[in-house]
């Protein structure tokens, strides 16, 4: 049997294992579902494959059923706004926080008074006003090429504007809202004029033009097209479980100053839920340790929650700070962002 697919196998059954003992675990508090409460509506962004496990444990727990759409985040953003009183979501499910936040300030997400969800999810990765809550942490880190740079050349996302870093640096495209939150929060940060210095020296020291995605940085920091770059763990974590020989490793940035700039996926109440009390028991739930470790584990990205075992693969790269500024930032300063990195040529 391949590597790959041998891995693939363990990785199921592990996920399957612990989908069942979430079920085990819960199965004793649950009293059913009342007939009104018998179903949930999620509309989400995150991939079925990554959503579903954990939608079928909690069924398996409560008896509540969960019907889902799956989309880009801006079309059913949009949807939740047509139809509006008469929807049938209960819950959005999106990555990043300026999709999340762009989804509250377009009004379609309701604040949620929550105690257990507070005491779950850390505050500057969740909503000031309680509209959504993170539920998986991805961090935006650097990717370098270890038989040409090292730990003692790296050291910040800023320094990567520096002059020894020309002709050694891949990034993505500015079109995606990874980028886009990232600055947004250098810009919290520093301000615009610094900001857009530090942009525009990540263009001048460009290897090749940008990629589509993170993987594909990824792939040339190992094929030697430049010796450093800037992805989400997670992607890190889908190649090194295909490629465990990839010629590539992580870096922790600015760990004696801000800490690592994080992002997350999370969810939110719908504003016209027809179930509210129910969709807010289930977001709940989402934040306990047993759905947070399959939440994360399925996508190789970090719990939200603190305490929450990490997926043995995400474990091995290590312990670092996170930047503390609410994830939000990077929703209220997209704009601005976008127009920088225009200005500086970051296409």
């Amino acid at each position: 049997m391949f590597p790959m697919v041998r891995a693939r196998m363990v990785r199921a059954a592990a996920m399957a294992l612990l989908a069942a003992s979430l079920v085990a675990g819960l199965q004793a508090c649950s009293g059913g579902a009342d007939s009104d409460e018998a179903r949930l509506v999620v509309y989400s962004s995150r991939a079925e494959h990554l959503i579903k496990p954990l939608f079928d444990a909690y069924t398996e727990r409560s008896g509540v059923r969960i019907d889902f759409i799956t989309g880009e985040e801006q079309p059913l953003i949009q949807r939740l706004l047509a139809e509006g009183e008469s929807t049938t979501a209960d819950l959005l499910i999106t990555v990043d926080a300026g999709n999340l936040w762009n989804a509250s300030s377009e009004g379609v997400l309701r604040p949620v008074s929550s105690a257990a969800l507070e005491s779950s999810i850390p505050a500057h990765l969740r909503d000031p006003q309680g509209r959504w809550f993170g539920l998986s942490v991805r961090a935006r880190t650097l990717v370098y090429a270890p038989a040409r740079t090292g730990p003692e050349e790296l050291s910040t996302y800023e320094a990567l504007a520096e002059p020894q870093w020309q002709g050694r640096l891949c990034l993505r495209t500015s079109r995606k809202v990874y980028n886009q939150s990232l600055v947004a929060m250098l810009i919290a940060e520093h301000g615009e004029a610094r900001t857009e210095e530090i942009v525009r020296g990540w263009v001048d020291n460009l290897a090749v033009d940008v990629f589509p995605n993170d993987t594909q940085v990824i792939e040339a920091v190992a094929a030697g097209q430049c010796d450093v770059g800037i992805v989400n763990t997670y992607y890190f974590g889908r190649l090194k479980a295909q490629r465990p020989g990839i010629a590539a490793a992580l870096f922790w940035p600015n760990q004696q100053s801000t800490g690592v700039h994080v992002n997350v996926s999370g969810a939110g109440v719908t504003r016209h839920s027809p179930r509210p009390e129910a969709a807010v028991a289930f977001l709940e739930w989402l934040a306990q340790p047993e759905a947070q470790a399959m939440f994360a584990g399925l996508n190789y990205e970090y719990p939200a929650a603190t305490g929450v075992a990490l997926d043995p693969l995400v474990a091995d790269w290590g312990e670092f700070r996170q930047n503390l500024i609410n994830v939000s930032q990077a929703g209220e300063l997209q704009a601005d962002a976008v127009r920088l990195m225009t200005r500086a040529g970051y296409r």
